[in-house]
């Protein structure tokens, strides 16, 4: 794929490169760049108008639409119709640009924006379409789902024909497209619930392992928890795996708004015996990939029946995180195992067929075009579906197909669409019966009522297994390892007004002693929960001191590594070399505390860069693909430092420990001095450590970048600290919370959030990067909701008439 790189290692998406030649902008176009400043005046001509009043077609009565001085939209109208029309309108005002890319990833109609490499992308996005009956697709949500994505589609569409062609954000006309009429099964698609299913590209990880490896070694290197002795079917043979069998699944998912299937978020809540207030407090973070605008768009919406605010995605309906006027909710992913795949064989004497049992049965078969740009005429692909699922993946010479069956293509398998029901429970108990819509993805919910009650539930739509782990892709033919239905709420994982008054959730093993169902064997390591269980086990019942709001952001905004205070406790331990002694000091005196002003914490994560690769890249295979797993456990590597053992260092291991140690520490000191100075006392982990928002258009040239961009800004903390600001190989941010929440039951109008960057994506809008400051200063704007404070913080009134 044509890309290029930019400054510190950053990867310019080849489609940007691609269009920069086709439409001669950017630096490798072929006509002058318009200079930054040109690019803000043109952004700023197109940009909507918040505020005095919009007549709207399609609407049946006014709207009141109060956007607060965070640009926060408190939506009001008199009707559910046009309580969902103003809100597709609205979001359309501020992310129309994101919401069409949102819309045509899942659509599979990148091709006709990027050109000829993303038609991969959208083959696969188009098998993972849903095919079922559409009257339950829709009424597994909620009842009324269609009529308000009929409603929210709607409304985008009246933004779009307003803007007409002279109004579009800037980001179409340096594109040279325009945005498609939205329709409501837009809504549907399955694309961003797919990318939090990523238990089955580890099935593809583990059987390279093991073709690599051997299944022994492989169980070493790679642990399932519980432990499980598993190994690939005696009827697959390890090379049917070499292909890049996730290929169209990775061209889809490399947008912004889809990358990376990392399940990082942390949620908790405790009750009002834990509590100053009284009543119950509640946090959450999901964590996604940093992306320009942010994936998360915060609204309030209020009408008859809805008066719900928080956080969801601008293309949906609906708030997915967030309190209405009785429940308050945040998530976590759970990691359930919610796709498989199959291995089915084919045959070149028996054409267009696979086997099943002893017989051999027709593909299901749909052929569909995607225009491409560039292309005068479309590309004609044909799909493949086998029982089990669509077919991602051919080896005709091999005789093999490869199907995936995952929970998504069940009805009601849209992402965050249930929360369309969540929004109106009225009681704990409502809301916990309305997860027993929610499908996709798997998450932990953690909830709170205005009555004191609190609770977990891990939502999913949760496969039953009874002759199969999930772990490995198995052979699709033999009938041995189908699905047997799914478990219903009441066997899923859940606890209820706890005795200890708390619960959090940090996508670690969340299983409760004693569960019989295995819904999944792959968790995150423990270190963000155990470090928000310290904090908050502080606090008894009985204790005199209680939790605030505070607290909680505290919590959230922890940089304290668990895993940093085990490798510096095997450093304790381990032999250092003289001239390697005043380094050594530094980390065993350190807190572990990855603080942005901590010079230990700079040399720390350098030195956690170098020990990670000498320690792991000897041991497996070298495989881009093995990555897509996340088969590397920490958890790994710091027993064996604090008790090396001849299976990983062989038969001298506490010396063979103490040379990787001493190397490893040697080549980071040498890389801190490089980037940061010869002075230890001058390094600052978040000089290294940083975060730029980066627009899609950025890679343009450098009037782009300018332009669109915004930071950097200096981060503390890492990948294992409750806030999670996971980095890349150059240290830059490229995973974490964006929207954070922290609620006070006793007082809704207490609640307060962070959103990053702002709430609009237009460049030039006051809202486009004002977020952004705050949330890297780690202070949060109130999430005000009474209709006093509402009023009182509103900076833009727009009132919207038919």
């Amino acid at each position: 794929m044509l890309s290029v790189v930019a400054a510190r290692g950053v990867r310019v998406p080849g489609w940007v490169v691609a269009l920069g030649v086709i439409l001669g902008v950017g630096a490798s176009g072929r006509a002058e760049p318009p200079t930054a400043d040109q690019l803000r005046e043109r952004a700023a001509r197109v940009l909507a108008q918040v505020d005095g009043h919009l007549r709207v077609a399609g609407l049946r009565q006014s709207v009141e639409v109060r956007r607060d001085q965070w640009g926060v939209a408190h939506i009001e109208a008199q009707s559910q119709h046009d309580l969902f029309f103003a809100q597709g309108y609205v979001a359309a005002q501020d992310r129309l640009f994101q919401m069409e890319l949102w819309r045509r990833v899942g659509a599979g109609e990148m091709a006709e924006l990027m050109g000829p490499e993303a038609l991969d992308g959208d083959r696969f996005a188009r098998l993972i379409r849903y095919r079922g009956d559409m009257a339950a697709e829709w009424k597994s949500y909620s009842e009324d789902t269609q009529e308000i994505a009929t409603a929210f589609t709607a409304g985008i569409n009246a933004w779009i024909e307003q803007c007409g062609e002279d109004r579009l954000p800037i980001e179409f006309s340096l594109l040279k497209f325009k945005p498609r009429r939205w329709r409501p099964d837009d809504i549907l698609a399955r694309m961003s619930g797919m990318v939090m299913s990523g238990n089955w590209q580890r099935e593809l990880s583990r059987a390279r392992l093991i073709a690599a490896v051997g299944a022994a070694k492989a169980r070493e290197l790679a642990p399932t928890d519980p432990p499980r002795d598993f190994d690939l079917a005696a009827s697959l043979p390890s090379d049917w795996f070499r292909g890049d069998i996730a290929r169209g699944y990775t061209l889809a998912a490399r947008n912004p708004l889809f990358k990376a299937p990392i399940s990082e978020s942390n949620n908790w809540v405790v009750d009002g015996r834990l509590s100053q207030s009284g009543r119950p407090l509640l946090a959450g973070d999901p964590h996604r990939a940093i992306a320009l605008p942010s994936l998360r768009y915060v609204v309030h919406l209020k009408a008859p029946g809805w008066n719900v605010i928080g956080a969801g995605e601008p293309a949906l309906p609906g708030v997915a995180i967030g309190h209405n006027e009785h429940v308050a909710w945040a998530f976590t992913i759970v990691g359930t195992d919610q796709a498989d795949l199959f291995v089915e064989q084919t045959s070149a004497d028996k054409p267009g067929m696979y086997r099943v049992g002893d017989r051999w049965e027709p593909f299901t078969r749909s052929t569909e075009t995607i225009a491409v740009r560039g292309r005068t005429a479309p590309e004609t692909v044909e799909l493949l579906f086998t029982r089990h699922g669509p077919v991602i993946f051919q080896d005709d010479q091999r005789g093999v197909a490869i199907a995936l069956k995952w929970s998504g293509a069940e009805p009601g398998g849209a992402a965050y669409l249930p929360s369309l029901a969540v929004d109106r429970a009225r009681n704990a108990d409502e809301l916990v019966q309305s997860l027993a819509r929610w499908k996709i993805p798997c998450l932990n919910f953690v909830y709170a009522d205005v009555s004191g009650k609190i609770g977990w539930v891990a939502a999913a739509l949760t496969p039953r297994r009874p002759r199969s782990d999930g772990l490995l892709p198995v052979p699709g033919w033999t009938g041995e390892h189908e699905w047997q239905g799914f478990l219903p709420l009441e066997q899923l994982p859940q606890i209820h007004q706890p005795a200890d008054g708390w619960i959090a959730t940090a996508n670690h093993n969340i299983l409760p002693p004693g569960y019989p169902h295995a819904i999944a064997y792959d968790w995150e390591s423990p270190f963000r929960y155990d470090r928000i269980r310290e904090r908050l086990s502080v606090v008894k019942p009985d204790s005199p001191k209680k939790h605030t709001l505070a607290d909680f952001q505290s919590i959230q905004h922890e940089h304290t590594s668990l895993a940093a205070r085990g490798l510096i406790a095997a450093l304790r331990s381990t032999t250092i070399p003289a001239d390697l002694e005043g380094p050594a000091k530094l980390l065993r005196n350190w807190n572990a505390e990855l603080a942005r002003d901590s010079s230990a914490a700079a040399l720390y994560a350098v030195w956690f860069q170098e020990l990670e690769k000498a320690f792991f890249t000897p041991r497996i295979p070298a495989d881009p693909q093995l990555e897509r797993g996340a088969i590397r456990k920490l958890p790994i590597l710091i027993r064996e430092l604090a008790q090396p053992s001849t299976d990983w260092f062989g038969e001298s291991p506490a010396s063979a420990r103490d040379q990787l140690v001493a190397e490893t520490l040697r080549r980071a000191v040498a890389r801190t001095q490089k980037a940061l100075g010869e002075d230890p006392a001058k390094w600052r982990w978040g000089a290294l450590h940083t975060v730029t928002f980066r627009h899609p258009l950025a890679g343009l040239g450098p009037s782009f970048e300018q332009a669109f961009n915004i930071g950097p800004f200096a981060r503390g903390g890492d990948v294992t600290t409750p806030n999670n600001t996971r980095h890349d190989d150059t240290f830059q941010q490229v995973h974490g919370a964006s929207y954070r929440q922290v609620f006070d039951l006793a007082d809704w109008d207490r609640g307060m959030a962070t959103n990053t960057p702002g709430q609009s994506g237009q460049l030039g809008s006051p809202h486009y990067a004002d977020l952004a400051p705050l949330w890297a200063d780690e202070r949060y704007f109130p999430l005000v909701f009474s209709r006093a404070r509402v009023e009182a913080e509103t900076a833009h009134h727009l009132r919207l008439a038919p």
